[in-house]
């Protein structure tokens, strides 16, 4: 059998005997694959430096007949170090993970790839808020499963006035005008530049970040849960 090899970032991992693991990972070109990683938990292993948590790796691996293949080779391309020297910061990486392995199928997109090593690559960086880490990771999972709301126009189809605020209908993904809504326009320009894909290095000097994230938390959270179930 031909070895396949790809970069690759660790989902889950699960200790199997003695000395194995089963690892889940989700791959730049072949989606989410699940191998035995023989051995690894040894002290001599080979594979055990390239299976870190928080890591890009590339990997080569054997797809045997069934649904589990054969880890081969793992080197270590990356590994995002400061994440685990704040337990927030890892705990948030651990929600991204777990969010992105339930919203995808077994054979994503490779923006979801990109999506995830975005996303360790804020955690890395302590002058971008956690919060706003998480309000941005959990708008691409739904931009990139098609669930962006409206922020162009109302429910008349109306452009939105900048001077107007509005409150959110599920039912028509997008916004209706309402004296005294729970959206603000500056909620709604954030909104904007959250679902075009900003990273949010670049979405870190919008000001009174603080005073907005908050209520816009709120329903990307509520839009995750409405429309992907997660």
């Amino acid at each position: 059998m031909n070895q396949i090899r790809t970069k690759a970032i660790i989902l889950h991992r699960t200790n199997y005997s003695e000395a194995d693991r089963i690892v889940t990972f989700l791959t730049q070109e072949h989606g989410k694959i699940r191998v035995m990683a023989k051995g690894v938990r040894l002290l001599k292993s080979k594979l055990a430096g390239g299976i870190e948590l928080f890591s890009i790796t590339e990997i080569g691996y054997i797809q045997g007949r069934g649904q589990l293949g054969t880890l081969i080779s793992a080197r270590l391309i990356r590994y995002y170090d400061l994440i685990v020297q704040d337990i927030d910061r890892v705990q948030l990486g651990y929600e991204v993970i777990k969010q992105l392995d339930r919203a995808v199928e077994d054979q994503p997109e490779p923006e979801y790839f990109d999506l995830l090593e975005e996303a360790f690559k804020s955690l890395n960086n302590n002058k971008i808020t956690i919060d706003l880490i998480r309000i941005w990771f959990q708008a691409q999972l739904l931009r990139l499963s098609g669930h962006t709301p409206n922020l162009k126009t109302d429910e008349s189809g109306d452009p939105l006035d900048k001077s107007k605020s509005y409150d959110f209908n599920y039912d028509i993904v997008g916004f209706e005008e309402h004296e005294g809504g729970t959206y603000s326009p500056s909620d709604i320009k954030f909104l904007r530049l959250l679902f075009l894909g900003n990273t949010p290095q670049a979405l870190q000097v919008i000001v009174n970040l603080d005073k907005i994230i908050p209520n816009c938390q709120q329903l990307v959270q509520a839009m995750l849960q409405t429309y992907i179930r997660i």
